[in-house]
């Protein structure tokens, strides 16, 4: 495959990223088919800057930019797509890296010609063992891609909260340069949570050709205190906001597609019920916040269930068991080969 004809550009936002830039943009810069990689500092307060320059391997491949003030994840891929010539754009998030033959097991195992962003299964890795060694294992010869269409990747975006970090708006896809201009797509820069669901929904919105394909070496590093973990009521609004949108402006959305954004916008509603009573409480005390929630019956259910499992999570403390290596969707054919650590 050219490099001409199918340079990437991996873009790195980075926010006090100083501890985990340094390897992904080691990890990114190690894949042939990668032609830039652009990190945007998002004004920082550590060095994360410095971390990642120091991983420049004197290809002229590797950018970094510094943003004035900060300005939230969307604006950087914003300001990372419009400094990128390459016709292949993907985000890799600063904490997260790329297995070595990532980028061209994903671009062999697509046509790419028949899809205008493709994505791979997420290895996603607890936060106490990301230095363990490990290799991602697909069948021979590898499953065809899937494909993903709007109500279904909708509806893949409804969380569970006994699984974390489960949707498919985590999904990390080489997307067309091209789709982007021709539909005028960038991420939202309202958004400082769910801006990945957001411009994937716009794209299959505009006709986008979705395709999924196992697992290729997508390391997500699953953190606690990680902003989809500790996200605001406002960020919350924001995303049922984007679902109205939705589902106000586009008429010709099919009956499927537009209960699924009901769906996703009634578990969204819930988090961000669940998110203004605690603040409430926090803020005005308990009989203000059992007041806010005698206004919100249809989220109780919820509320109670997750007041429940934080009550868990406090009484086990730090000693609670952390879940072990897992794969996003878990596609047929995919495995992991562990190797001791690195």
């Amino acid at each position: 495959m050219n490099v001409n004809e199918t340079g990437v550009c991996v873009i790195v936002a980075a926010f006090n990223a100083q501890d985990t830039v340094g390897r992904a943009v080691q990890s990114a810069l190690a894949q042939d088919q990668v032609r830039e990689v652009i990190v945007v500092d998002d004004a920082s307060h550590d060095d994360t800057a410095h971390r990642a320059r120091q991983q420049d391997d004197g290809s002229g491949r590797l950018a970094v930019v510094t943003m004035a003030e900060n300005s939230g994840p969307a604006a950087a891929r914003n300001a990372a797509i419009e400094r990128s010539t390459s016709p292949l754009v993907c985000t890799l998030d600063a904490d997260d890296y790329f297995l070595p033959t990532r980028m061209s097991q994903l671009l062999v195992a697509a046509d790419f010609g028949a899809w205008d962003l493709i994505a791979d299964d997420i290895l996603i890795v607890p936060e106490d063992q990301k230095n363990s060694g490990f290799s991602v294992v697909n069948a021979t010869p590898p499953a065809p891609c899937k494909t993903l269409d709007l109500e279904s990747f909708v509806r893949g975006n409804i969380s569970d909260p006994r699984r974390p970090r489960d949707e498919l708006g985590f999904l990390k896809p080489i997307i067309k340069r091209r789709f982007l201009q021709q539909h005028g797509l960038r991420y939202d820069e309202r958004l400082r949570l769910g801006e990945d669901y957001a411009l994937y929904t716009r794209a299959l919105i505009a006709g986008a050709r979705f395709g999924l394909a196992n697992a290729c070496g997508y390391i997500a590093i699953e953190r606690r205190n990680s902003i989809s973990a500790r996200h605001s009521a406002g960020d919350l609004e924001k995303i049922v906001a984007f679902d109205d949108e939705c589902l106000a402006n586009k008429p010709s959305l099919s009956r499927p597609e537009r209960t699924a954004f009901a769906a996703h916008r009634m578990a969204t509603q819930e988090k961000y019920d669940y998110r203004t009573v605690l603040d409430r409480k926090r803020d005005r005390g308990l009989f203000a916040a059992l007041a806010l929630l005698a206004t919100r019956p249809a989220s109780i259910p919820y509320i109670a269930g997750e007041t429940i499992r934080a009550k868990a999570r406090s009484v086990r403390g730090d000693k609670a068991p952390q879940p072990g290596f897992r794969f996003l969707i878990g596609m047929p054919g995919t495995s992991l080969s562990l190797s001791g650590d690195q």
